[in-house]
């Protein structure tokens, strides 16, 4: 699965601590790439394998990845990545090392791009504005020929707690 996260939804529904960047990122950002053929999130993780290594990644993958994939929750990029492929990542190590799972993942998003997507079916950020959620699945299908999974989470701080777009798998 690989899974795109909207930073504003992510920021905005934290509960314990607010996101370190007050104005987060405005497009889609990589969340993860985990191992396809499981319905349950949390399995298989924690593989055995070899653990996250910074220096296996080179200057331009981590140019690449703190554009794609940063850690819009503390800023901490590296930490983020490590603990994906600690996690996840290294399940099917022997499928993909270290950078082609990077590598792979920043592919992936340079293909889907998420962002684009709905920007040109005229589905961007809003206050005002409602999508349906077929409203935002027909598109992306349409461009990626196959039915992402949306997953959202309720505004807890608007008296209406209306859902929020959070991620895309």
């Amino acid at each position: 699965q690989f899974v795109q996260q909207w930073p504003p939804t992510n920021c905005r529904v934290r509960i314990k601590q607010p996101c370190s960047n007050p104005r987060p990122l405005q497009y889609f950002t990589i969340h993860g790439l985990w191992p396809s053929n499981y319905s349950n999130p949390t399995k298989p993780s924690n593989c055995n394998g070899s653990k996250f290594e910074a220096n296996k990644l080179s200057p331009e993958m981590r140019t690449k990845l703190k554009k794609s994939w940063p850690d819009v929750e503390s800023g901490n990029d590296t930490k983020f990545w490590a603990g994906e492929w600690n996690k996840h990542g290294k399940c099917p190590e022997q499928t993909l090392n270290q950078m082609q799972y990077f590598e792979r993942s920043f592919a992936m998003w340079k293909s889907y791009n998420i962002t684009e997507i709905l920007k040109n079916a005229s589905i961007v950020p809003s206050a005002t504005q409602t999508w349906k959620y077929s409203d935002i699945v027909s598109p992306i299908k349409a461009v990626t020929k196959t039915t992402p999974l949306l997953r959202c989470k309720y505004d807890l701080s608007h008296p209406n707690k209306p859902q929020l777009l959070h991620e895309v798998v």
